[in-house]
């Protein structure tokens, strides 16, 4: 049978998984995984990874074990993750403009009207406005 990208990613996976617990070594990965992602057939694949133990169940899994990267456990995802990002977005814009305005300042020889009290004023009763009135179409968390 012909292999999907599916099948390639989960070959992948399972070898990173094992290059993590230290079953295989960076060199032996690498050239595993470089014929993963060329494998036309399944067979190809399960050749691959035919030394390598069968993952646990999901259900058997300890919560201390560490979550893979890529994996998608949503109990460590927190429903405020995308509000907080904003806001360290808003904190970014908050220093680059304060440190135009300061350079246009002492370029000027004086100080200016704080202008980015505007912009910024704006974009934070925005964000303030979609923590109190999430969008309820986009499954917002908030």
């Amino acid at each position: 049978m012909r292999a999907s990208d599916a099948d390639r990613d989960a070959c992948a996976e399972r070898l990173a998984t094992a290059l993590s617990e230290g079953r295989l070594d960076l060199d032996e990965y690498e050239r595993r995984l470089d014929e993963a992602m060329g494998a036309v057939v399944v067979g190809q694949l399960r050749a691959l990874t035919a030394d390598l133990p069968e993952p646990p169940p999901p259900a058997e899994r300890d919560d201390s074990e560490p979550v893979p990267v890529g994996s998608s456990r949503s109990s460590l995802v927190s429903p405020w993750k995308d509000w907080v990002d904003e806001w360290r977005w808003w904190l970014g814009g908050a220093v680059i403009m304060s440190g135009i305005w300061g350079v246009t300042s002492i370029m000027g020889g004086d100080l200016l009207p704080y202008w980015p009290l505007v912009p910024l004023g704006i974009w934070a009763a925005i964000l303030v406005a979609a923590a109190i009135w999430p969008d309820e179409n986009s499954g917002s968390r908030r």
